[in-house]
């Protein structure tokens, strides 16, 4: 049965979809089976796997309107084991009505107990940058919750907002919910900020963080313009190893097993192949 992440904080900027990105990809350079489901209407995801209107051939809405098997909109990408839902609300009509959707809290549960999901190792789930709708129906669902994160007052407020939706969804609706961990992304070690951050971090929700963080990367912008994940791009980036050790900590943290043991040289090598 798939391990099930949604990747979700109420604040834009901080890295949500990337991190959705290159995690799904780490997973797939390790060799296992993933899935990358988006749901936030900004549709970036597609962006940057390198999708566009003209190859897409469904989303994730048609799943929850039931004009579509959700096996009928499952997307190959350029790793072999990453395949991707596109989220496809681009008109205001289109975003009311998921939000009508959405109302079945239970919505996005049933949809992953299909048979045609029971391939995958990992779901990953890209939330929206709010809490109601779609991110509460994800959360109802998922095994576990990955918080990005980068410095500020702003971004520590939004984690404990975070943190209530959690609690609160724990006691009433998902009583198995997890907090996979606090990513620190776009990080620049020696600011004033991320000692602030930091240190409000340590205070409050030391035992959350991840080890691995993400520093901030000009590649992996770049990857993304040219619609790759970063270990495509240039995988001895510091971005993109980055992203491998946070893929080998969740792993190793899981205790899934591996056909070998994750180092970064490993990753390197299938990243090339």
């Amino acid at each position: 049965m798939a391990k099930k992440i949604a990747i979700s904080i109420p604040k834009g900027g901080v890295g949500k979809t990337t991190t959705a990105v290159n995690l799904a990809a780490g997973f797939a350079i390790a060799e296992k089976r993933t899935l990358l489901i988006d749901f936030d209407p900004a549709g970036a995801c597609a962006l940057s796997l390198g999708f566009n209107e003209a190859n897409m051939h469904g989303d994730i809405f048609q799943v929850f309107s039931f004009t579509k098997f959700i096996d009928a909109v499952v997307h190959k990408t350029k790793l072999p084991y990453l395949d991707f839902i596109p989220c496809q609300i681009n008109t205001y009509d289109l975003e009311e009505r998921i939000n009508r959707l959405s109302r079945n809290i239970y919505l996005f549960s049933n949809v992953l107990d299909q048979q045609a999901l029971t391939e995958y190792d990992f779901i990953i789930i890209d939330c929206p940058p709010y809490m109601k709708g779609l991110t509460t129906v994800a959360l109802a669902a998922v095994d576990s919750v990955l918080i990005p994160l980068r410095s500020g007052q702003f971004s520590v407020a939004a984690l404990k907002k975070m943190f209530n939706q959690i609690e609160w969804v724990k006691t009433t609706i998902n009583s198995e919910l997890k907090i996979e961990g606090i990513l620190l992304n776009m990080y620049e070690p020696r600011t004033k900020a991320w000692a602030l951050t930091i240190k409000s971090l340590n205070k409050h929700f030391k035992e959350y963080l991840f080890k691995s963080v993400i520093p901030k990367s000009i590649a992996i912008s770049e990857a993304e313009f040219y619609g790759k994940p970063s270990m495509l791009f240039d995988v001895k980036s510091k971005g993109a190893i980055a992203y491998l050790n946070l893929t080998a900590e969740i792993l190793n943290k899981n205790a899934v097993p591996n056909i070998y043991r994750l180092t970064e040289a490993d990753y390197i090598q299938q990243a090339n192949k």
